[in-house]
Formats: C-alpha cells, structure tokens, sequence
C-alpha cells in the first residue's frame, strides 16, 4: 500500500491473537459453545491489541513499525 501511495506514509500489518469476543455467545451448539468458552481462557482482551496499534502509531515520523504479531502468554500456539 506504501509503495502504491508513495510518499511517507506509514503501514502496518496488524495479527492479532486469540482474543475476547461475544463468539462463544453465540454457538448454538451447547457443547461447542462450552469447548470454546473454555478454550477462550486463554485469550487476551480486546485493549491488548489496541495497545499494540498506539504503540506504532506513537513511533517518531522517521519510524515505521511493518508488522506487529499480538499473542496471550498463555497460549500453546
């Protein structure tokens, strides 16, 4: 996108993790909601991500974070 628009601008490729969401709320299937509730304790909450995105945008002009990978602690993955 940088080299399409020229200039200096500044882009960034955010991946978020696991993270907190109403998902798991929704599933229909009793069991399956269950499985990803639990499995969602490992998640990190929405706030995390946004951290990450304050943080590059928080960069001096002459900086440009390209990618950031956010990811709980916890997670086997």
């Amino acid at each position: 996108m940088r080299q399409e628009v020229g200039g200096d601008i500044r882009v960034m490729v955010i991946s978020p993790g696991f993270t907190e969401s109403e998902l798991a709320d929704s599933i229909s299937d009793e069991n399956a909601r269950i499985g990803m509730k639990e499995f969602r304790k490992l998640c990190i909450p929405a706030d995390a991500i946004a951290r990450s995105i304050v943080f590059a945008i928080e960069q001096p002009d002459d900086v440009d974070v390209s990618e950031i990978i956010v990811r709980p602690t916890a997670s086997p993955y």
